[in-house]
């Protein structure tokens, strides 16, 4: 029975993941079809793309933070089935109504309400009973960069869209004072070429401490190393950039325009594949949880005999010595796959609120608030944060509409986004404590 419901676990898990792909596909894709830089059917086969791309660049870290949520040691399968459950009916009915709210926050709120269900009625280890269950709060460890816990990702409900907006407001401003013919945009330009150049070697790491090589050569696994390829990105959307203000002021109206439009290929290719990078992990998340469960409930069964490989484990510290977890390679392929099905679905009623309802977008707004919405989640996936790609461009959105005039955002219809983001854990959390509760009763 409990190997039967694990599987139902897993096929509901990647129909979520299917849901969120088109859910989310307005994300990457609202600029570039409202700048008419791509068809709407061009648009999601290209953001499709690197949303599967994305496998070969990220890692498992959020996987890991969404594993976590609750006592893995305190909780059944039914709390985990009860939470994908909630979270797929919840993003069906915003999907239905054209709310952009934010798939990842609807699945750990989901989580968290089934398990705070179970924490009443279904244990008795007092260390995890009721709101104890939940992971909340914990302090982060020697080589960990930031706490961790499902208050971090509410507080990151402000904090995504926030770093976004700014980060689009500063590129906003350095492109518009790079336009000017004056030699000091250029020098400024320069300067953080050469500090951006300092940090990437900075944070690169070496053949000699990566633990599973790619590549006998030491310059094609260093170049291939998850952890590298997504500092070249980030150093790549920079540059880009950089180029750009360095021959912008050298560029006539309609020049820039077409050089800016082919620009958003680039950006909005970037954002996809942050997209894909920091929602799929979320189910793999999910998996993980669920098959650390079973194996906790029924630890002489054998996951790894059959066709698929179910032989997860998360990462854990035994004796002051961090251990590895297991992913076997088709769950992480199988999410990234899943995830570019559901965009190639589309989103069309959430991809007219994002690209036009928030304010105007050109050419200039697109690749400013996709660049910065790609180097929002680049950011938030090195800090292991399961952050909502929804939030993180409609803040990048309402960044570079506040460069032109505070009036050029409507804020009515903002006002109405920070609602449905506000209200979509709670909502999650008590529709999966209804299902869990209705659960108990058959």
């Amino acid at each position: 029975m409990d190997f039967t419901l694990l599987i139902i676990i897993i096929v509901l898990a990647l129909i979520f993941d299917y849901i969120n792909g088109f859910h989310d596909a307005a994300n990457s894709i609202a600029t570039i079809v409202a700048t008419k830089v791509l068809t709407p059917f061009q648009a999601v086969m290209w953001a499709a793309f690197f949303n599967f791309l994305a496998y070969w660049v990220f890692g498992f870290g959020i996987a890991d933070t969404v594993a976590k949520t609750a006592h893995t040691s305190s909780i059944n399968l039914n709390v985990i089935l009860a939470g994908v459950i909630a979270a797929i009916i919840w993003n069906l009915f915003t999907w239905w109504k054209g709310i952009p709210s934010s798939s990842s926050h609807t699945l750990i709120g989901g989580f968290a309400g089934a398990a705070v269900a179970h924490g009443f009625v279904g244990v008795t280890d007092l260390d995890h009973a009721g709101f104890k269950i939940v992971n909340w709060y914990k302090v982060a460890k020697a080589g960990e960069l930031l706490p961790s816990g499902v208050l971090i990702v509410v507080l990151f409900i402000v904090f995504a869209p926030l770093l976004g907006m700014i980060i689009s407001y500063f590129i906003s401003l350095w492109l518009m004072y790079s336009s000017k013919k004056n030699i000091y945009p250029k020098i400024l330009t320069v300067i953080l070429m050469l500090l951006v150049a300092w940090f990437l070697f900075s944070v690169m790491i070496s053949y000699e401490d990566i633990k599973k090589p790619r590549f006998e050569n030491h310059f094609w696994s260093v170049i291939t190393e998850p952890h590298n390829i997504k500092w070249f990105l980030v150093a790549f959307i920079f540059y880009a950039l950089a180029i750009f203000n360095l021959l912008f002021s050298s560029f006539s109206t309609a020049t820039a325009e077409k050089v800016l439009k082919k620009m958003q290929l680039l950006s909005s290719a970037a954002f996809s594949l942050g997209h894909g990078g920091n929602d799929s992990q979320k189910v793999m998340g999910i998996i993980a949880a669920a098959v650390a469960v079973f194996i906790k409930d029924n630890p002489n069964f054998d996951l790894s005999g059959f066709i698929l490989d179910l032989n997860v484990q998360l990462p854990s510290e035994a004796n002051g010595v961090k251990i590895d977890g297991i992913m076997p390679e088709w769950i992480p392929l199988t999410c990234y796959t899943v995830i570019a099905l559901g965009t190639l679905s589309g989103g069309w009623k959430i991809v007219k609120t994002m690209g036009s309802k928030i304010t105007k977008v050109t050419a200039f707004e697109g690749v400013v608030a996709e660049s910065a919405g790609a180097l929002t989640l680049f950011i938030t996936e090195h800090f292991k944060i399961p952050v909502s790609t929804t939030h993180t461009i409609t803040g990048s959105i309402i960044g570079v509409g506040v460069t032109k005039r505070v009036s050029a955002v409507r804020w009515g219809v903002t006002v109405k986004l920070l609602w449905a983001w506000i209200l979509t854990i709670p909502v999650s959390a008590l529709l999966a404590a209804l299902v869990y509760y209705f659960m108990l009763l058959f």
